[in-house]
């Protein structure tokens, strides 16, 4: 299983109700689609093999008779299927008649789940016919099939099955099973349409999910049990931890493409998220009256088709990334203000670059003293041009104070770090890193001296992306008395000076407009001489790499700790057609060894408010020694040239 991806499926194919041989057919056409797309697990409808709305047929002994064989008939039909098959069907046990999941493969009938909530209410009158399972654990049937509550374990996997009601009522038996180590959870269903079902039951699906740290696979009845006074629709659902990863179109033909969907399950990222949650508590061992069943499968490493985000910290709807913006400056903002007034500060003093990052955080200053009711005034945007400084990054940072309406000074920094270079005994013409921490130290010697003349703090502006790389002046622009773009990272800076352009843009066109031309500005800290026509000639993404593939490299690495070489495959498929292979590969070796040579200087960074799951603050999310080895990272990202 590699990279711990398995894909798996739910279908809908087209049932008549009370004809089981032409049901089976329908489920082994299906079931023979999910195993040539290399499919590992195929769920299919509640009562499948029968239909759900034989009404008293249920109580017929032909029609009973018929599922058993219809169940042993699909088994020996899927034998050489390499895919486990859940389906549904009425199955008698000790007299009393139950509604099931039979879990085959390879013409094995590995186990049989009985439905524990039987729902007896408005349209359902399902205890006319079915007994409630109330028991713990499994009995053994007459033909040595295990029946129970179970979690199934194959392939370095687990897996349990609940049917319908059981997912609506307040104790899922699914909350059983993944105590039990379950990571996926599939449910048979037929739930019929009414009008706003569709959406509770999307949201539901999706927050049991989110709830269980798990995968759930709902598999709903389609047009075919659309009979008397209930109409189906098919809408079948695949969540993960809280996201959709597939949804069937409603009301689709029983036999057409959209009757089945798949999803590739990132069993590593929901065991990471387990793990990292003290709260869940998993024992794997049935404690919670769930037996374990084992049985032997090995399936077909797959390359995953799901999308992978090439900016997994930004999201992808533009209402959501409006909305998300919003939040995180309010989020921001709300820290800086809490600081301010818990030390009964008004002022702050601010370095504006013409940068993104000073210009974040001069926005979220901006929100902060809006909120606290100060005076725009007392902040004190600060810009210190130096060697490096062109006059598009310092008009576009004067523009910006002039417009917010902050008191803007300027303090160029050339002559007193030349005559630094005189005391210290460096030529000036070596343009080295003591030329370029020099004036980044003479920078945070400003505003700091300019703070304790005001009575203010120091903001820092340095970002998540340069914490992760160490693309920070130890004791420079590292250094701050708060710092609001500490979990911010660079790909997500952009996008929330975007927003801000975009916001003011009918209010303050003139602000908008130099908003916009700094997001549309080349990442430079800006210490080397401009070229001769006076344009940015330190690039920082030509020097560290591409800030887009840093932060996809960062998110996976720090929110679910995979490892450097699955990193890279996800990394490949992500960016394809953007990057080649050898140019990921460099990069990420590269972040590898700054991310591990620069912990130091995150071992002691100012305070800073969390606003997303990634954090690498050493008070918070993130602690690690800073002299820790880097060789084992660095070892399995080789495994992808061998």
């Amino acid at each position: 299983m590699l990279d711990g991806f398995i894909r798996v499926a739910a279908a809908s194919p087209k049932v008549r109700v009370g004809d089981v041989d032409y049901n089976v057919s329908q489920t082994v056409e299906f079931a023979k689609k999910a195993a040539d797309n290399d499919c590992a697990v195929a769920v299919f409808p509640e009562l499948g093999l029968t239909g759900y709305t034989c009404g008293d047929l249920f109580l017929q002994n032909a029609l009973l008779d018929k599922a058993i064989e219809g169940l042993y008939d699909l088994a020996e039909q899927t034998a050489d299927l390499n895919t486990v098959i859940i389906a549904g069907l009425p199955f008698v046990l000790s007299g009393k008649l139950y509604n099931v999941a039979a879990v085959i493969h390879q013409g094995d009938i590995i186990g049989i789940v009985p439905k524990q909530n039987i729902p007896n209410y408005s349209e359902f009158y399902e205890l006319r016919h079915f007994m409630p399972f109330e028991d713990d654990g499994i009995v053994m049937t007459d033909d040595d099939i295990c029946f129970g509550r179970a979690v199934f374990s194959c392939d370095g996997f687990s897996f349990a099955v609940e049917i319908c009601e059981d997912l609506w009522v307040a104790t899922s038996p699914s909350v059983d099973y993944v105590k039990s180590g379950a990571e996926i959870i599939f449910n048979l269903s037929c739930s019929d349409e009414i009008i706003g079902k569709a959406k509770f039951r999307r949201d539901l699906v999706k927050m049991q999910s989110a709830k269980l740290m798990a995968a759930y696979v709902y598999c709903d009845a389609g047009l075919g049990e659309s009979t008397q006074d209930l109409v189906f629709a098919g809408h079948n659902l695949i969540a993960e931890n809280g996201k959709i990863l597939s949804e069937s179109k409603r009301f689709a033909n029983d036999n057409d493409d959209d009757a089945i969907i798949y999803a590739d399950i990132d069993l590593e990222r929901i065991e990471a998220d387990r793990r990292r949650s003290n709260t869940f508590a998993a024992d794997n061992t049935g404690y919670y009256g769930v037996d374990i069943i084992e049985f032997d499968a090995e399936f077909p490493d797959i390359t995953p088709q799901r999308k992978i985000s090439r900016t997994p910290f930004v999201p992808k709807s533009k209402d959501d990334l409006a909305a998300r913006c919003e939040d995180i400056l309010s989020m921001q903002a709300a820290g800086l203000y809490t600081r301010l007034k818990a030390i009964n500060c008004s002022k702050a003093v601010i370095g504006l670059s013409g940068g993104l990052d000073s210009t974040l955080a001069l926005i979220v200053t901006i929100h902060a003293f809006d909120k606290l009711g100060l005076d725009r005034k007392n902040i004190i945007a600060i810009t210190m041009p130096g060697f490096g400084t062109t006059a598009r990054t310092k008009n576009n940072s004067i523009n910006i104070a002039e417009e917010y309406g902050c008191t803007l000074r300027e303090i160029p920094i050339s002559e007193s770090v030349t005559q630094h270079f005189k005391d210290i005994g460096h030529d000036i013409d070596v343009h080295d890193v003591t030329y370029e921490n020099s004036q980044a130290r003479e920078r945070t010697q400003i505003l700091m001296d300019v703070a304790n003349q005001e009575g203010g703090i120091v903001i820092g502006t340095g970002d998540l992306s340069e914490l992760a790389l160490g693309w920070a002046t130890y004791n420079g622009d590292h250094m701050s008395m708060y710092g609001v773009n500490c979990s911010i990272p660079k790909t997500l800076v952009r996008y929330l000076v975007s927003y801000e352009s975009t916001r003011t843009a009918d209010v303050n066109p003139s602000l908008s407009k130099a908003l916009a031309d700094i997001v549309a500005t080349p990442v430079s800290p800006e210490l080397l001489p401009p070229t001769e026509d006076g344009k940015i000639s330190q690039k920082t993404e030509e020097t560290v790499g591409p800030y887009e593939l840093h932060d996809f490299f960062l998110y996976y690495m720090i929110r679910y700790g995979f490892t450097p070489s699955k990193i890279y495959r996800m990394a490949l498929t992500a960016f394809d057609g953007t990057y080649d292979a050898d140019t990921i590969y460099k990069w990420e070796e590269t972040f590898l060894r700054r991310f591990f040579a620069q912990q130091f200087k995150r071992s002691c960074v100012p305070d800073g408010p969390k606003v997303g799951t990634v954090s690498l603050s050493p008070r918070g999310d993130w602690r690690m020694p800073s002299d820790a080895s880097r060789n084992v990272w660095l070892d399995d990202l080789k495994t992808v040239k061998e």
